[in-house]
């Protein structure tokens, strides 16, 4: 039987137990240095059960040693953005957060596949593998996924058309500096600068690429959590029941797209290993260079991570 961990009762955190709880995929240990959010909310969550028909259970705590045993772990962990604040912001606080959490992961005697979410993403994911010294295949990091699906509904709605009609990819930093890949964007088969002209999908990309502040923006306080916790599941799902699924996931690149040494949103196959593949996309030269550029952006943050 498995079980999973999320560390983080906060909203996304909360929602992502539930999500996997209602899902039937497997029991739950919500974690948060405030215990009695997390109790609070497990037990919530525990008598909706009886409601919602499933019978996992969900253990609220502040007990690292209750994630021994953990399948996956899924870490939520730390500040969220005001308006106006960048995911860089965020570095300095939740690099704390982060250093600590994969301290004791860390001492853990099996060694979980670990989902982060906290931003940066892409820097937080590279601090987590280095911390802990797991398999550079186990630490993955949500972003690419949750970003392509902001471009798919803005286009989807753009074009009257359903989702499944849509196929593309956003890969690179989960950030402003995100890249929609144009080159590789299909509406019913036929390419999107085919229907679009330039300037309507320079919209739909710069909109895509602030879509996460532009949430934060209208929010107020807080940031994204239904999308991103449906995206933490589609992850949790693939390797559950080892789907060997694309998904876009933050990896660590090792030659990969021509960087070495980085997390970053690439696609890759998931399954219950982990990633089990790095999918290779042949991009257009505008895209590659773009992919390279962010990436020296991230470099240079992990310095002061």
């Amino acid at each position: 039987m498995s079980k999973i961990a999320v560390i983080g009762a906060g909203n996304v955190g909360s929602l992502v137990a539930m999500r996997i709880a209602e899902a039937n995929l497997a029991d739950l240990v919500l974690l948060d240095v405030i215990s009695g959010i997390a109790i609070g909310k497990a037990l919530d969550m525990e008598d909706a059960s009886v409601i919602m028909g499933h019978n996992r259970t969900i253990k609220g705590t502040a007990d690292f040693s209750l994630l021994e045993g953990c399948d996956i772990v899924v870490i939520t962990a730390g500040f969220s953005r005001n308006p106006g604040m960048s995911r860089v912001d965020l570095l300095n606080k939740n690099a704390q957060v982060i250093r600590g959490i994969s301290r004791n992961l860390k001492e853990l005697k099996k060694e979980p596949i670990v989902i982060v979410v906290t931003n940066p993403v892409d820097i937080l994911t590279y601090l987590v593998l280095k911390i802990t010294g797991f398999d550079k295949r186990r630490v993955m990091g949500l972003g690419g996924s949750l970003d392509t699906a902001r471009f798919i509904n803005l286009i989807r709605q753009e074009l009257k058309v359903s989702y499944e009609d849509v196929k593309t990819f956003v890969i690179g930093a989960h950030s402003e500096n995100m890249i929609p890949l144009v080159s590789k964007t299909q509406v019913k088969n036929r390419p999107l600068t085919e229907i679009l002209s330039e300037d309507k999908i320079k919209l739909l990309v710069d909109a895509t690429q602030k879509r996460g502040a532009t949430i934060v923006s209208n929010l107020g306080s807080g940031s994204a959590y239904f999308a991103p916790s449906a995206a933490i599941l589609e992850m949790v799902k693939a390797i559950i029941l080892d789907e060997k699924k694309e998904i876009i996931a933050s990896s660590f690149l090792d030659g990969e797209y021509d960087l070495k040494d980085i997390c970053f949103g690439v696609p890759v196959i998931i399954g219950k290993n982990g990633i089990e593949k790095i999918v290779k996309l042949e991009l257009a030269q505008e895209e590659h260079s773009g992919l390279i550029n962010t990436a020296k952006g991230i470099k240079q943050c992990l310095i002061c991570a």
